[in-house]
């Protein structure tokens, strides 16, 4: 049959070449040069998949690439002349002879076919050999690979008929650069930039002549030509054979050959790095990760998150991201400073720049892996019993934001949404509440801790939190007590409007309590929202208090620096950014986050301590910040901030919510960002702090609401987790500033807190 395919080629390609006007007499009508010149000849092919390159913002560390074929372009230019001679020499000796069919090669290997009885010499040119890869790449459906690549005289002529037109469109050097890129070269390396640095971990432009004429040899058959298998004997006789290829095409002398010869492979084998769970570096995978969520969110980027993903994978980008590795670095010693990869508590924190959004880094206590083979026994006493590994050291659940875990309570950290939701409405930073040990509300709640009598009553976590209090000392001091009347003032919708529009997101369905989501849509009753009952993420936190930095201007969350196309040109990366508060409310906010970190603010009195003054003496310039912990210690926060960055750190343990962290636990984050502020600062000055407007610090109304002056002081307990740390210290270290707030038992049932 394959000599009558042959046979049938060779009459019609000589015709075609020869006297295309005529028929060709003996091979039938069916295949004159007339219905020759009829078969189709434009080819429609798909582009080539490329992988996708990630970089740090240095724009030339490689975080990680994606890709379903490892392939990435090279212009002719780029790949070694050496190259260009082994694959020609290998595949097609006469390529700058012929027009896209060689008569010669052809009466050649019928030839010795005929005389062979069978196949044993093919006479497909370069050109046809690219033909046919590119219509099997280019098929879409089982069928069409079928045709594109069966032993057939259709298929072969129209593999003739599109040779012969693409040589007219294309130059020789052209269809050679378009055939390196296609082939397959084996170990998933497709085209020859993969080839060259799976096989030799270098450039295609730095190939030597033993090392092309090994990779030209690998296309005819790139499993039986393995030279990473353990037998290399194959691999070595066919590389000697191409290069004694060269040498009878006059591209080597036969001395030089010789000397090749004798040289071993000689490989340097090199795995490309694939998705975020083979970064460079482990403790990069939860960027990536962000990164990767970040752009299956992009409708920019297609309608589904499925056909984002595909053009993730094959679009060929380069990513700049704006993880900087200076920071990345920081953040990680700092880190792990305080708590080793093995530690059942996770400690990580997010940087990020304000006014842009961009994600500067993202470090944890843990390697991001899939493998949970050898992680420890899980910290649930239940689970452990019933043998489930635990997420530590390996995981890949993107504990610090960016993808679908709500993230863990952030205590007095969001107090910080219910004073911008206060200033925004005209309450003064002076404003002044009498705030007692502990105080009644009317949120209704259920039984429980911090139920008084069917009515959410905090309590602070000190006596000396007592007394009458402004935003700056109630902020400063984290007096529980006077953040209740001030949510009551305010409103919790207002506050958990004000999160939503800094970027926070709920876990749950609105639609079925008792979520968080549930609770932030029937805000109005939600008043312990104020001190922290809800779940967030550093990344979200981060964020948030950024935007005051940025003196109200929002960006969402991005990992972007730069998009480049495969064709070289600058993709728009979607980037959302807005004024989201005032100017005057942010520096308000910001000037009375300086009382936790030991600074004086401009318009007021800190009252004469914070929870987190050592901070002032690490961070140079002007910083603020708050800390948070939530109720039992169950998890440890701080954010801070100046002008130039900000971050959000926690400490919890994600495998089992009811942990307590060590009683040292909380000072752990307020190191995490403080000392990596301060790192930053050697490089990047930060400006002062703008004062807020007389108007916003001082409105006259320096007494308490008329119905609530007027009350009879309830019992000031104190707290139950420890003082405040007076004077100095970091307050949260003596156990946190939140008593009095539901446990997450309580927030879950479904009577907590009733709407109103």
């Amino acid at each position: 049959m394959m000599l009558l395919v042959w046979g049938l080629a060779a009459g019609v390609a000589v015709a075609a070449a020869a006297f295309p006007a005529v028929a060709v007499a003996g091979l039938g009508a069916k295949y004159g040069a007339d219905e020759f010149e009829k078969l189709p000849s434009s080819l429609k092919l798909r582009p080539l998949a490329q992988l996708t390159e990630v970089y740090a913002a240095d724009g030339e560390t490689l975080i990680t690439t994606f890709y379903d074929e490892n392939r990435k372009y090279m212009p002719l230019r780029k790949i070694a002349p050496v190259m260009h001679d082994a694959i020609i020499a290998a595949e097609d000796q006469r390529f700058y002879e012929h027009h896209g069919v060689d008569l010669k090669g052809i009466l050649r290997a019928m030839v010795a076919n005929h005389q062979a009885g069978e196949v044993e010499q093919g006479a497909s040119t370069l050109t046809m050999q690219y033909v046919r890869q590119a219509l099997v790449y280019s098929a879409r459906t089982p069928e069409e690979v079928r045709k594109a690549s069966e032993d057939t005289a259709a298929r072969k002529l129209r593999e003739i008929r599109y040779a012969v037109q693409l040589e007219k469109e294309l130059t020789k050097e052209e269809i050679l650069e378009r055939y390196l890129n296609i082939a397959y070269y084996g170990q998933r390396a497709y085209g020859i930039y993969a080839a060259a640095q799976v096989y030799f971990s270098k450039e295609p432009k730095d190939l030597t002549p033993e090392q092309a004429a090994l990779l030209a040899g690998l296309v005819r058959a790139p499993s039986q030509y393995n030279p990473a298998a353990n037998d290399k004997s194959g691999a070595l006789e066919r590389r000697n054979w191409v290069i004694d290829q060269m040498v009878s095409a006059d591209m080597l002398d036969a001395q030089e050959a010789r000397d090749l010869e004798n040289r071993p492979i000689g490989l340097k084998l090199k795995t490309i790095p694939n998705d975020c769970v083979s970064t460079s570096k482990n403790d990069w995978g939860f960027f990536c990760d962000f990164l990767r969520n970040w752009w299956l969110s992009q409708k920019d980027f297609g309608e589904t998150a499925a056909e984002r993903e595909n053009l993730l994978r094959r679009g060929g980008f380069k990513i700049v991201t704006s993880l900087d590795m200076k920071v990345q670095k920081s953040a990680r010693k700092h880190v792990f400073d305080h708590q080793g990869k093995k530690s059942r508590f996770a400690l990580g924190g997010v940087f990020i720049e304000p006014g842009t959004g961009r994600v500067k880094a993202m470090a944890v206590n843990r390697v991001y892996s899939n493998n949970n083979k050898n992680n420890l026994p899980h910290t649930d006493p239940a689970k452990r019993r019933a043998k489930v590994k635990s997420t530590y050291p390996n995981t890949a659940v993107p504990l610090l934001g960016g993808g679908d875990t709500p993230g863990f309570q952030a205590g007095s950290t969001m107090k910080w949404f219910t004073m911008l939701a206060a200033l925004e409405k005209g309450t003064k930073l002076d404003h002044q509440f009498h705030s007692p040990g502990r105080y009644t509300t009317r949120f209704v709640t259920a039984p429980g801790p911090a139920s008084c009598g069917g009515r959410w009553c905090p309590k602070n976590a000190s006596p000396e939190m007592t007394g009458v209090r402004n935003m700056y000392s109630g902020f400063g001091m984290s007096v529980n007590t006077y953040f209740a009347q001030l949510v009551e003032r305010v409103g919790p919708t207002a506050a958990v409007r004000m999160a939503e529009r800094l970027g926070l997101t709920w876990a749950g369905s609105p639609k079925k309590c008792c979520s968080d989501a549930y609770y932030a849509k029937h805000s109005s009753g939600w008043g312990p929202f104020t001190i922290g009952v809800t779940d967030t993420t550093p990344l979200a936190l981060a964020n948030a208090y950024a935007t005051a930095a940025a003196e109200g201007r929002y960006c969402k969350p991005t990992p972007i620096i730069s998009i480049t196309g495969r064709d070289g040109e600058p993709v728009k990366a979607p980037h959302k950014c807005k004024q989201a508060i005032s100017k005057d409310v942010a520096r308000a906010a910001t000037d009375a986050a300086r009382c936790p970190v030991g600074e004086k603010p401009q318009r007021g009195s800190c009252g004469g301590w914070g929870t987190a003054t050592r901070v002032s003496g690490i961070v140079p310039g002007d910083v603020a910040g708050k800390t948070g912990t939530t109720d039992s210690n169950r998890a440890a926060w701080f954010v801070g901030y100046n002008r130039k960055l900000a971050g959000a750190a926690f400490l919890a343990d994600p495998d089992y919510r009811l942990s307590t962290v060590p009683a040292d636990g909380p000072r752990f984050p307020t190191s995490v960002v403080a000392f990596t502020l301060k790192d930053y600062a050697k490089d990047h000055k930060a400006k002062g702090f703008t004062a807020p407007s007389a108007k916003i610090a001082h409105g006259g109304s320096r007494a308490s609401s008329p119905d609530r002056s007027s009350r009879k002081k309830p019992d000031d307990g104190g707290g139950n987790r420890g003082g405040g740390n007076r004077g100095g210290g970091d307050g949260d270290g003596g156990g946190g500033d939140n008593s009095g707030e539901p446990s997450e038992p309580a927030r879950r049932d479904d009577t907590a807190f009733a709407p109103q």
